[in-house]
């Protein structure tokens, strides 16, 4: 089966994202394309090393690429100063140079961190996403934001830093626990949520064969790249609709921090499903969609086994009165005012600027377990 190329259209800085079997192996041919002469950092984690790593590295070799690799823990706890700091020092001591390159192998923590080392190192070097998890391959690969996390929330320190391409390699998804599949899902169905309708319709009844893999998944994994390459062309830096891709995250953001980004608990496609159905449950009790819309998202997230609802997460959680607080540090907040993405309908999301504080905690009230 040839590879699928959704383009991301920034002009100069545009670039292919390439989906396709077995890129990993084919990685060297397709990186010395864009950055010919250039080195690499492989920045990853101990467990994707142990899985990818040599059939990239031997992939590079073949090309002729010269490269050093970068090996982190695994877990959201690695985006923070001091992993970054190690990543930074690393590329320094290799003797990699502006012209050089970062290749992010692995998923959205490992894309976050090494896109934002390969953001300030020598004040830019090229970047190369290497995503290994579907949440990653169909929306933190794509779009060019990264960063880490700090003690006040999620990414909020990181820079806007495009990558060179994007390979996304659709047989090392066969490697993924169950569990991590099934959070990746969550940003696939937010995509039909956001703004096509005709999308969500087709997972309701193409879930499983998404799952299984085969035409189904790069249907599934074109298309949500297709969307979020519409909206970064449209608004690379959010300031205006890119702010729709969020839909889901205020809630789970603030959930994540929660629960202090412990992976056990909850992972992040996870927060954002239940986010979703927050969304659309608030976007109800404010009266501007209808309950059966929330009921839909509800019902969809119940089928392929995802969590809905506050309740589903293990554990205690902090009071609303908290969870309010940790909203009000998100980044999609304005001079004070908060932000939410919230629905008209099913694909039919949209900026609400405003939103009273006193009904965001009254829903919180209304939906906290405790």
């Amino acid at each position: 089966m040839s590879d699928t190329i959704v383009k991301v259209a920034l002009g100069e800085r545009g670039y292919d994202i390439v989906i396709g079997d077995d890129l990993t192996g084919r990685a060297g041919t397709e990186i010395g394309k864009v950055l010919p002469g250039a080195r690499v950092a492989i920045v990853t984690d101990e467990h994707l090393a142990a899985a990818h790593l040599p059939a990239l590295q031997a992939s590079l070799d073949a090309a002729a690429i010269g490269n050093v690799a970068i090996v982190l823990p695994p877990g959201e706890k690695t985006k923070r100063f001091d992993f970054l700091q190690k990543v930074v020092d690393d590329i320094l001591a290799a003797r990699l140079e502006r012209g050089d390159a970062v290749v992010a192998l692995g998923g959205g923590v490992i894309g976050d961190l090494a896109g934002f080392a390969a953001g300030i190192v020598r004040r830019g070097m090229s970047f190369v996403q290497m995503p290994t998890s579907l949440l990653a391959q169909v929306d933190s690969s794509v779009g060019g934001k990264t960063g880490i996390n700090a003690l006040h929330g999620k990414n909020l320190i990181g820079v806007f830093h495009q990558p060179r391409i994007v390979l996304a390699d659709t047989r090392v998804l066969d490697t993924l626990p169950p569990r991590e599949f099934r959070a990746g899902y969550a940003e696939v169905a937010k995509y039909g949520l956001i703004d096509r309708p005709d999308f969500f319709a087709w997972l309701e009844k193409n879930w499983r064969a998404v799952f299984a893999g085969g035409d189904a998944r790069v249907h599934a994994i074109a298309e949500s790249c297709r969307a979020k390459a519409d909206v970064v062309a449209r608004d690379e830096f959010e300031t205006g609709d890119r702010a729709l891709l969020n839909l889901g995250h205020t809630f789970g953001h603030a959930l994540e921090a929660a629960t202090g980004y412990d992976g056990t608990r909850l992972v992040h496609g996870e927060a954002v499903a239940i986010g979703m159905a927050l969304a659309h449950r608030f976007s109800a009790r404010m009266n501007v969609a209808s309950p059966d819309d929330a009921a839909r998202v509800e019902a969809h997230l119940r089928a392929v086994g995802l969590p809905w609802c506050m309740s589903d997460i293990a554990g205690e959680l902090p009071d609303a009165e908290r969870l309010l607080g940790y909203i009000a540090q998100d980044k999609k907040v304005q001079r004070g005012a908060l932000t939410f993405i919230l629905t008209r309908g099913i694909g039919q999301s949209f900026i609400a600027r405003d939103v009273p504080a006193s009904e965001v905690l009254a829903f919180l009230k209304d939906n906290h377990p405790g």
